[in-house]
């Protein structure tokens, strides 16, 4: 089992069914084969008598597309086909004829033939009954330039947003007709995808990333190989921006409202980063607007996002920002320029000084650890990934480059014992983070006053131990950086030389390997068949640093 699916044919069902049982929506029988959704408060005697109803749908898979935008402010029902197919002409009509009153009906259309046949068909079919009706056909992709029928994409949830608010307002069919076309021609959207969609009880395609693709799968315009979420924003804006067309009237200098749409499959992670690309790339300046980052117009399961955009106008604004109980509309939100400030950190950072004395054999020391993190990253990421999160080594680096760059600025003392461990544990506690980076720096910091106190360097190394424990909780066999910590610093206190400390962490490190009951960090949540053999990172690393140190 790859995905959460029961039967195949279901799906559509399951995801309707529970859209109308979490929102106030009446749907069809399910005896009726029809599957059609409409607001629970509509009735088309009486708010159909002074509101135009907006109906929208198509092939499902699009989810929160269509049912999650039903609501007032924005959809009046939707029709749902089969995955990816069109419903066919008895639904759609059957749907005009439960939501058309006197004021009409507005049918909101993705540019696909399936769609255009049988809505349209439908709408024939009704006005030959005496149903006011008209129709939009949304047209926002611009992958194929000179297409001559461009694709309905997430663009399609601007019309449905404009068109419900001005339904709300009492707006004519005419109008909102008219309105909603002029905002078709004027945006554009664009999508890629690093993986493809897969159909329940199909297997994943195996296509490469492509760019231009349709929300049914359809090949995309070209092949594409971004080497980062910026190559991937940046190969979706430079045509987005050639193709989508600013008002007539508008200034050069018009900012526009941007939609970033998660395709299916991008995580949140991923979806800011691209928002972030988003916003950089077309300047913040130049953005009035955004909605989301959200899963809006999806595609299935497909790992990747669109981005449509429109020119910011005040009428355009002012329908977006409408207040709606569509559930799944996100808001939009204004962008700002990111105002920042200056934290203070002088009193946090007192032993971080300019021109701080330097000890050259003390320095060349620390350098020599420093590289012995640094180079063993990977191995210790490695060891991570088998019983932890994969970040080890990351962690370790980066608490390793803090102090490199102190030492390049000439901040950190190095002449004496006391100041350099104080100035380690506060560049740990501020650069480091995780777990690992806040017990070091619970080392170093009180091993530094212990020094001030006039305590050698084995005892204070030692009650900086003690003071790990005491907040962290550890203790020698719980399999962590203790058990290679500990041995090392008692053979210090013993009067042992750092080689014969170095021998005894390097023990203590291999032991791990066969403590297979963790009892604190992150490998206390990791079962014991996973920690069998595999040596404790946080002792691996200590083990190495000591191992540094005897280089003297």
């Amino acid at each position: 089992m790859e995905r959460f699916y029961n039967a195949p044919e279901r799906v559509v069902d399951d995801i309707l069914h529970v859209a109308a049982a979490t929102a106030d929506l009446r749907i069809a029988e399910p005896e009726s084969g029809l599957r059609i959704l409409v607001r629970g408060d509509w009735n088309r005697q009486r708010e159909g008598s002074r509101q135009v109803a907006v109906l929208s749908g198509g092939g499902a898979g699009h989810e929160p597309a269509h049912a999650g935008f039903i609501g007032d402010g924005m959809l009046t029902g939707v029709i749902s086909g089969n995955l990816f197919a069109s419903p066919s002409v008895e639904p759609i009509l059957a749907a005009i004829r439960e939501v058309c009153g006197d004021a009409g009906c507005l049918l909101v259309v993705k540019n696909y033939t399936g769609d255009r046949l049988n809505f349209g068909l439908a709408a024939e079919r009704a006005r030959g009954e005496g149903l006011n009706v008209e129709m939009v056909i949304v047209a926002d992709d611009v992958a194929i330039a000179e297409a001559p029928q461009p694709r309905g994409i997430a663009g399609t949830l601007l019309v449905h947003k404009l068109a419900g608010y001005l339904a709300s307002q009492g707006a004519s069919l005419a109008e909102i007709q008219q309105r909603t076309r002029t905002l078709c021609e004027r945006m554009g959207s664009l999508g890629m995808a690093l993986k493809h969609a897969a159909q329940p009880g199909q297997p994943a395609s195996t296509r490469s990333p492509e760019l231009g693709l349709g929300i049914h799968n359809e090949p995309g315009t070209r092949a594409v190989d971004p080497q980062s979420a910026d190559d991937a924003m940046r190969l979706v804006l430079e045509p987005l921006l050639q193709a989508v067309a600013p008002a007539p009237d508008s200034s050069s200098d018009t900012a526009w409202v941007a939609l970033l749409n998660n395709l299916g499959s991008c995580s949140s992670q991923e979806m800011g980063v691209l928002a972030e690309c988003l916003l950089r790339q077309l300047g913040e300046e130049r953005v009035s607007h955004l909605i989301g980052p959200a899963p809006l117009m999806t595609s299935l399961d497909m790992h990747g996002f669109s981005v449509t955009l429109v020119a910011s106008e005040p009428e355009m604004i002012e329908a977006l920002t409408a207040p709606t109980s569509a559930p799944a509309w996100p808001g939009i939100q204004v962008v700002r320029n990111v105002a920042t400030f200056k934290p203070d950190t002088a009193q946090g950072n007192a032993a971080l000084i300019e021109d701080a004395p330097q000890d050259a054999e003390s320095t060349a020391v620390l350098w020599r650890v420093i590289e012995t993190l640094r180079e063993s990253r990977e191995e210790l990421d490695a060891l991570d990934a088998k019983s932890g999160d994969g970040d080890a080594g990351a962690s370790m680096q980066s608490g390793a480059d803090s102090i490199a760059k102190a030492l390049d600025a000439q901040r950190l003392d190095t002449s004496s014992l006391s100041p350099l461990f104080t100035g380690i544990g506060q560049l740990l506690a501020r650069d480091m983070g995780g777990s690992s980076g806040v017990l070091l720096s619970i080392l170093f910091t009180a091993a530094g006053g212990a020094l001030e106190r006039g305590d050698n360097p084995g005892e204070a190394l030692a009650a900086g131990v003690r003071k790990m424990q005491e907040y962290g909780g550890a203790r020698p066999g719980d399999r962590t950086m203790l058990d290679a910590l500990m041995p090392a610093i008692e053979s210090l206190q013993h009067g042992n030389t750092l080689a014969e400390a170095a021998q005894a962490a390097r023990t203590g490190a291999q032991a791990t390997a066969s403590l297979t009951t963790a009892k604190a960090g992150r490998s206390a949540y990791v079962p014991e068949s996973a920690l069998e053999g595999i040596v404790d990172p946080g002792a691996e690393a200590v083990a190495r640093v000591f191992e540094a140190l005897a280089q003297i």
